[in-house]
């Protein structure tokens, strides 16, 4: 019986993630050291991501720009990452080479509740954006037109959540109260 280190277990994992990612064409994140995949997005579940981007974008000064489908690693643990649906960091991040990006940059998730993975997003992710010391987490439910803003990330906890329902304005304090609108966005259907 052979014994590897932890860290050569994770590295292996991350390339099985990878490896995957190809073979299949489903999104790859290792979450606490567990490998989860992602189906493709529903049509309303891009809607919402490109309704929210797009706010976002036009709102947001010439530093800071929208983006789909990056990742963010732990903080000291590169092989525990997450892969929100947008995340707004400095555009600086558009001209890199990297593909981690660094949660001390990001101002804002958002994660849209896939029609099917609810858990995911509504528990595990909210503590594991909060332990990495995302400022702002958005999380958007086409299931039953909700919303909540997370905030305050302290000892592995958001301190804050503002619930809402489609229809209700969101204002981002991370973001110098930027105010997104939530009455166009779609749901999913039964």
């Amino acid at each position: 019986m052979t014994l590897t280190h932890p860290e050569q277990q994770m590295t292996s994992l991350r390339r099985l993630a990878e490896q995957a990612e190809q073979a299949t064409g489903l999104r790859a994140e290792i979450i606490r050291g567990v490998l989860m995949m992602s189906p493709t997005p529903r049509g309303a579940h891009a809607g919402v991501t490109r309704l929210l981007r797009n706010q976002l974008e036009a709102q947001l000064d010439n530093e800071l720009g929208a983006f789909e489908v990056v990742s963010i690693a732990m903080p000291e643990d590169p092989n525990d990452y997450a892969t929100p649906d947008i995340t707004v960091l400095p555009v600086a991040f558009g001209e890199a080479d990297d593909w981690l990006a660094d949660p001390a940059d990001a101002e804002l998730v958002v994660e849209v509740v896939s029609k099917g993975n609810s858990r995911k997003d509504t528990d595990d992710m909210v503590d594991w954006y909060a332990a990495a010391g995302v400022p702002a987490y958005l999380l958007i439910d086409p299931r039953n037109g909700t919303w909540i803003l997370h905030g305050d990330p302290r000892d592995g906890t958001y301190r804050s959540a503002v619930p809402g329902r489609y229809g209700e304005d969101i204002t981002l304090p991370t973001l110098d109260g930027l105010t997104l609108s939530t009455s166009a966005l779609p749901r999913y259907r039964s």
